[in-house]
């Protein structure tokens, strides 16, 4: 692959990401409020994650993906599974805490923990990565995250925003309480 072409698909994967990124927070909101229309925060986990294999599957049968290889799977080290675990508990947390931080502080609050945890996991190659070590570029963007933590936080303000509510719509019953 050429470099222009190297580059090219670099700024293409960042840019997906920001838009995987864009998202997670009406992820978070949608989630809350369908745990509090649901009327508990894992039942609303439940409900994004049956819906998530509501999606995946017709794209699975849509791009005629290949039976999975569950044999090699199954030999993998353990870790290959805690991905499901993980994902569950971060749509749980995400269910619980946005309503108590709001979208923005509970985001930072992840995307800061992603960040340490990620300078630790690459620094020892943890996983089957390839070991990046700890610089101070690194330890600096990672405190400039924690930074943003506080500041997105309000820093330090105890002066709480009202919620704005989403409205559900009538037909569905629910109502906006």
């Amino acid at each position: 692959m050429t470099e222009m072409n190297s580059k090219m698909a670099l700024m293409t994967a960042l840019g997906m990401a920001l838009a995987a990124g864009a998202v997670l927070p009406f992820q978070a909101a949608a989630n809350a409020n369908v745990a509090r229309a649901l009327g508990h925060p894992l039942w609303g986990a439940m409900a994004s994650l049956t819906v998530s294999v509501a999606v995946i599957v017709p794209l699975l049968l849509a791009v005629k993906a290949p039976s999975p290889n569950v044999s090699a799977a199954l030999h993998g080290p353990w870790w290959l599974w805690v991905g499901g675990v993980l994902g569950a508990l971060y749509v749980g947390s995400a269910t619980v805490l946005t309503p108590k931080l709001g979208a923005g502080s509970f985001l930072v609050a992840v995307v800061a923990g992603q960040m340490v945890t990620a300078v630790l996991v690459d620094h020892y190659g943890l996983m089957g990565l390839t070991p990046r070590p700890i610089n101070a570029m690194r330890v600096l963007g990672v405190l400039l995250i924690l930074g943003g933590v506080f500041l997105i936080q309000g820093g330090g303000s105890k002066q709480p925003v009202k919620p704005v509510a989403m409205p559900v719509p009538a037909s569905t019953g629910l109502g906006t309480s």
